[in-house]
């Protein structure tokens, strides 16, 4: 029964699909190249924002990009820093108590 139902709900979804069509033809206030003509510049005014946006986006991710690069530098030259001046720091400490220097 629910098989025959939802045939049933569907069949009515096309008949009110297919009357709507209907009725938006019969009272469209356009001709039919008037209607191809706006879509045809609706269509092409999305393609352009589109586009836009795809360009604005990718710009957006290239600074993204380098800012990271950025901060990834930033945080490689603090480790740098800090690994040589904790290298630094025990050659002085082996240097004053006499023990041979290991690094």
């Amino acid at each position: 029964m629910s098989e025959n139902n939802s045939s049933n709900s569907f069949g009515w979804f096309l008949a009110g699909m297919g009357l709507g069509a209907l009725v938006g033809v019969l009272y469209a206030p356009r001709s039919g190249s008037e209607t191809r003509d706006v879509l045809r510049a609706r269509a092409e005014e999305g393609r352009d924002y589109i586009s836009t946006r795809a360009r604005e986006a990718r710009t957006q991710a290239s600074d993204w990009v380098d800012r990271g690069r950025e901060v990834v530098n930033q945080q490689k030259d603090q480790f740098r820093a800090a690994y040589e001046a904790g290298r630094q720091a025990y050659q002085e400490a082996t240097t004053e108590t006499g023990a041979p220097k290991n690094l």
